[in-house]
């Protein structure tokens, strides 16, 4: 298996993932006006909806992502990000926004959101993708939409 991500049929999850999902939908709808008032409204600890949300995701209508967000801390070497953004560009991938935090340690945290309904592939192999380039660590999908 070469993603360590699956498509699984909600109705074989724990229901702790489904009542994260429905919390994040109640704060994204603006029926819930933080993350305490979501978790009380659909019953779980708040611990629990912060271990899973940057795990669990919903596809949209039609199973299709548009845009996603991703973060992945580089060295701090002169090129490195413009090497990720050319290997981005070659997948078809647009950035939108790119937010690189200073170095610290001789590391810098960025994430990037861009739009990947041009994206030959699935999202998982572009992380792999960047992963792969010398210098990068850590890469995480942080959402999809």
């Amino acid at each position: 298996m070469k993603s360590k991500y699956l498509l699984v049929d909600k109705e074989m999850l724990p229901e702790c993932y489904l009542k994260v999902m429905d919390a994040k939908e109640l704060i994204l709808s603006g029926k819930a006006k933080d993350v305490s008032e979501a978790s009380k409204m659909v019953g779980i600890a708040r611990s629990t909806y912060y271990k899973y949300k940057d795990y669990v995701f919903a596809p949209n209508a039609d199973t299709e992502c548009r845009k996603a967000v991703i973060s992945f801390s580089l060295y701090h070497k002169s090129g490195l990000l413009s090497e990720v953004l050319n290997v981005l560009s070659g997948t078809g991938a647009n950035i939108l926004t790119i937010t690189q935090n200073l170095p610290v340690n001789q590391r810098a945290n960025v994430v990037i959101s861009m739009d990947v309904s041009h994206v030959s592939g699935d999202i998982y192999a572009l992380l792999d993708l960047i992963g792969k380039i010398d210098g990068v660590t850590s890469t995480k999908l942080l959402a999809i939409e």
